[in-house]
């Protein structure tokens, strides 16, 4: 079983730098796929409510540990507080059903998922409700992101989550959140890729102790299976001469190259695969050091290319104009 080392957040809690990513995780397959990926060494798994699979994730969790596998405390679960509930009143009722959801008693990370507040939806409604209200209307909510924070706190000082993260926040708002929070975030999850690399922002965050984990580790692959213009025009990172190159100097996959970038400079990732082999093999990303070139040959390859923008989707709204 590979080794995974820890990152050490500000709160004194540690953090596996590695942990399988459970977007577009197909229901019917995702208790089989976390099971699995628990009996391979994976031990963080990072959820969400608009994922629509923390029921399916929950029963993976709880067979591994019915069979011994693991113990709760051995697994660090990721949850993300959708945009619908942004009112402060909503957070804590929400929370408390992803938990249910899960089968858990706490969140080991609860992110704040964008800093986007959108009119409430009723679980009861639609769950998870997307970014459409009970209309089917994109409508903002006049949540503003200190009063959503504040919530979180509560959470976390109540001991049902162990450390408060946000997501897809720039370095402004991160400043702002400094001048109000009781709690500096402890981590911050973005779009990470040699294609946006986001060098001042990850450098923003080391500075104030805030641990970064990377999502989206190898650029377009996953936009392109969402059919994104933006990302079937993009060469894929597996198929880079730069990338592949270093990859076969060091007799690894170009993934395990990808990881392995991000790793080295102590941000954390997220993959995910439904293959045996490419469970272990995107696990075992810290046993290999690239060479201080290398490392630079690929941030090289920064475009600034954002593929998680709503805009991608073809959400047509003025919010994100």
């Amino acid at each position: 079983m590979p080794s995974v080392p820890n990152v050490k957040l500000n709160n004194g809690k540690e953090m596996p730098l590695v942990g399988f990513g459970l977007w577009k995780v197909n229901n019917d397959t995702c208790a089989d796929t976390v099971y699995n990926a628990i009996k391979v060494g994976y031990r963080l798994f990072d959820g969400a409510c608009d994922y629509g699979n923390e029921k399916e994730s929950g029963e993976g969790v709880a067979r591994a540990i019915k069979e011994g596998l693991v113990k709760r405390e051995e697994l660090f679960i990721v949850s993300k507080l959708w945009n619908s509930f942004h009112d402060k009143e909503q957070v804590k009722p929400i929370c408390k059903k992803q938990l249910a959801d899960w089968g858990v008693d706490y969140f080991d990370l609860y992110v704040i998922h964008f800093p986007i507040a959108l009119k409430y939806v009723d679980p009861k409604v639609r769950y998870p409700p997307s970014w459409q209200d009970a209309d089917g209307k994109i409508t903002p909510s006049k949540a503003p992101i200190q009063d959503t924070y504040a919530a979180m706190e509560e959470l976390y000082d109540e001991g049902l989550i162990k450390a408060i993260g946000i997501s897809n926040f720039n370095g402004a708002l991160i400043l702002d959140l400094e001048r109000y929070c009781k709690h500096v975030p402890q981590a911050l999850q973005i779009e990470h890729h040699p294609y946006l690399v986001q060098k001042d922002l990850v450098e923003l965050c080391k500075s104030r102790g805030i641990a970064v984990t990377a999502y989206s580790s190898f650029g377009p692959q996953s936009f392109v299976e969402l059919d994104m213009a933006s990302a079937k025009s993009t060469e894929l990172l597996f198929d880079n001469k730069t990338v592949k190159e270093i990859a076969e100097k060091h007799k690894k996959s170009p993934a395990q190259v990808l990881l392995r970038w991000a790793t080295q400079r102590e941000v954390a990732v997220i993959p995910k695969s439904n293959n045996k082999d490419r469970l272990a093999a995107n696990l075992d990303v810290c046993a290999f050091d690239l060479e201080k070139g290398e490392i630079e040959a690929i941030s090289g390859l920064d475009k600034g290319l954002r593929f998680n923008n709503p805009l991608n989707y073809g959400i047509p709204t003025p919010i994100f104009a």
